[in-house]
């Protein structure tokens, strides 16, 4: 691994825990918009930070869902699309109207998108190739 794609990896990961500090934070404050998309962009720099460890593509948004769509089925681990689903929504929720968010329905999905953390995390190291 090349001293940049481990330094990239590293600022990956580093914004995907800052992430899942703040959407706690945005959460117990009451914050269901930023709570929301901080869980959000938690997934979304852990994904970017395997997709750098592990030699894949990650340009665009729909990358996201490609990635683990297919990591899902090469290690036939079904709990990826479930968690993938919970991050998806809470991007989602970000778009909706205040009175339509549900505070315990994005502390579960929180929840899941820390399981995806900690799932992903070993693939963000080259030996896991």
């Amino acid at each position: 691994m090349t001293t940049s794609n481990a330094e990239g990896i590293a600022d990956y990961l580093a914004q995907s825990r800052e992430f899942m500090v703040k959407a706690r934070q945005y959460l117990a404050a009451g914050d269901l918009h930023q709570a929301s998309e901080k869980g959000w962009g938690a997934a979304s720099h852990m994904v970017k930070a395997v997709a750098l460890a592990q030699g894949w593509r990650y340009e665009w948004h729909s990358d996201f869902n490609r990635l683990l769509n297919d990591l899902a089925i090469d290690t036939e681990n079904d709990r990826v699309f479930d968690l993938r689903g919970a991050a998806n929504v809470l991007h989602g929720s970000f778009y909706e109207r205040r009175r339509n968010l549900n505070g315990k329905a994005i502390q579960r999905d929180l929840s899941r998108v820390a399981e995806l953390l900690d799932l992903l995390d070993p693939l963000t190291r080259m030996d896991q190739r």
